[in-house]
């Protein structure tokens, strides 16, 4: 026996560590939790700490909120003026600069970027924007920006769910499914309503009913939603202080009209909101760091009016007391019609300059007041008490929210849940759909689509992709002519060859190994092949040559 061979004993050892080691290493496969498994548990603890974060965000804002309160008001300091003035346009200063260098895609709602990053199957949103988004959120909005904390709260907790998708090291494709269930946790964070939250996200995030998402979603809202309420208390953001029905038929004239009125206040903010926005884009005087400075200063000027000519507040932050006081029906008539109007300017003000923020809790101010003056009318006209008029209040956010963010599902179920009940669930159908209907007709882009389509970005190509996901290229075929496809791997140079016979083809489909169409080649694609000498380089292959999806 050679002195370097192993010994018997030793060879038959060496064999049994081996087939124990593949019997333990096959034994770990089978107990390893699958891809699936590990999105359930994902889903749980996003929810959790979607509804934490969720809760800190609000918190931190509310404490600048609070803070502006007690020195910007009449009654607090006599330099209430220049406080009210210098605050959100301080604020502005100081994002303004941190957004245009560093930041930039923490600008906005956050619900448009989001929406875009699913359509564009990018996979994540990026924790550092999240980040950002929180702190440039705090300091502008607690400083008076006439902004909501919704939007953000989305694109946070979206953030958060996409990163903690990468450190459990899931698929791309699995991390993209998380961007809905961090979205619905954050609205459900932000309004103490996870059926709104479901919806919302279905009609805005996903854009179509899916039953692959749906569990997640609503484990990601439910868990959100018990967190805020166990820190916060069980009461939703906007408390309805009674509960309203529809005692009088002829009421519901005057809802529809609502309605009405509520599309075209819809349409009128987002024309406004865009036209402000093109224009503080075109500015060449202004620097693009200090135009949220000028949006505040602005925003701070509507809010001495409102204070000197109606002697109320609501204009600068989410203005939840002013709504609060609307739902009351503590507000008189010039007071409801004057806050609806200095919030929607001062709204475009503030979002248009660049600002960090949402539109979704300023949109259901102005329509709740909007709203409020019909329940004045609707008192007028047949006698009806406050409680009654107090109910124009709600119906009217939630048409208002139908008409702008164009979620009507969501602008019913958010009232019902805000109410605890389903009194108003007719006057609720009625001026919801009334200004839906109404709004689509004359602009048929919902408001976050036309801020994307104003950024460049058309998301109608890739809800089609979306679709063709489902197809191979046999199922794509509809003609009984020979047609030429190319696999993936194959060179440029035979993809000349081949192409460049006498065929039928405009458009030459590149497959993968099961037959589905990843891209196409076209003729311009080819010219390119020949201008830049590629053919001849066997590195270039078919995928490389396809016309990429947007």
């Amino acid at each position: 026996m050679s002195p370097c061979a192993p010994l018997p004993c030793q060879r038959s050892c060496g064999g049994y560590l081996l087939r124990a080691a593949a019997l333990v290493s096959r034994a770990t496969a089978k107990s390893a939790p699958s891809e699936a498994q590990r999105l359930l548990f994902l889903t749980v603890v996003i929810g959790i700490v979607c509804g934490l974060v969720g809760v800190a965000f609000h918190e931190s804002i509310r404490l600048g909120e609070s803070f502006l309160a007690k020195v910007a008001r009449p009654d607090a300091s006599k330099y209430w003026i220049a406080w009210l003035l210098a605050a959100p346009t301080i604020g502005g200063l100081i994002t303004g600069p941190i957004l245009s260098r560093y930041f930039p895609d923490a600008r906005g709602s956050g619900i448009p970027q989001v929406k875009a990053t699913y359509a564009e199957r990018r996979g994540r949103v990026r924790l550092r924007d999240a980040v950002a988004k929180f702190i440039l959120s705090t300091i502008q909005i607690g400083s008076g920006a006439s902004l909501g904390r919704e939007g953000p709260t989305v694109q946070i907790c979206s953030g958060v769910a996409t990163t903690l998708g990468r450190l459990a090291r899931i698929t791309p494709r699995a991390q993209r499914r998380l961007i809905p269930v961090g979205a619905a946790a954050g609205i459900a964070a932000a309004f103490n309503a996870p059926i709104a939250a479901v919806t919302f996200t279905i009609e805005e995030i996903i854009g179509k009913l899916d039953d692959t998402l749906l569990t997640g979603v609503i484990i990601a809202a439910a868990l959100a939603a018990v967190v805020e309420r166990s820190i916060l208390g069980a009461h939703p953001v906007f408390d309805v202080p009674v509960h309203h029905g529809v005692d009088d038929a002829r009421s519901l004239l005057l809802y529809a009209t609502l309605g009405v009125a509520a599309a075209f206040v819809s349409i009128a903010f987002t024309d406004l909101l865009l036209a402000l926005r093109k224009r503080f884009r075109e500015m060449t005087r202004i620097p693009e760091f200090a135009r949220p400075a000028v949006g505040g200063f602005l925003t701070g000027g509507i809010a001495v009016l409102a204070l000197l000519l109606l002697h109320t507040t609501g204009v600068t932050g989410g203005g939840y007391e002013s709504l609060r006081r609307a739902l009351s029906g503590e507000l008189e008539v010039r007071v409801l019609l004057g806050l609806c109007v200095a919030k929607l300017f001062a709204t475009c003000f503030s979002y248009s300059s660049g600002g960090v923020g949402g539109i979704f809790a300023p949109v259901l101010l102005i329509g709740a007041m909007l709203g409020g003056a019909f329940g004045s009318l609707d008192k007028t006209l047949f006698g009806h008490t406050d409680q009654a008029a107090s109910a124009f209040a709600l119906v009217g956010m939630g048409a208002l929210f139908s008409g702008a963010i164009r979620a009507p599902m969501t602008s019913v179920l958010i009232i019902v849940e805000m109410t605890s009940g389903y009194e108003l669930i007719l006057p609720l159908m009625i001026a919801n759909m009334t200004s839906y209907l109404i709004a689509r007709r004359f602009r048929p882009q919902p408001i976050y689509e036309a801020l994307l389509a104003q950024d460049g970005l058309n998301l109608e190509g890739h809800h089609l992709y979306e679709e063709l996901d489902r197809f191979t290229l046999r199922d794509l075929v509809i003609t009984n002519r020979p047609f030429i496809s190319f696999a993936s791997s194959t060179p440029a140079k035979e993809i000349l060859r081949a192409a460049s016979t006498p065929n039928w083809q405009t458009v030459f489909p590149v497959v993968d190994e099961v037959g589905g169409v990843v891209g196409v080649i076209t003729h311009a694609e080819l010219r390119e092949l020949l201008t830049q000498n590629k053919p001849d380089d066997e590195s270039t292959g078919a995928t490389s040559c396809v016309r990429q999806r947007p």
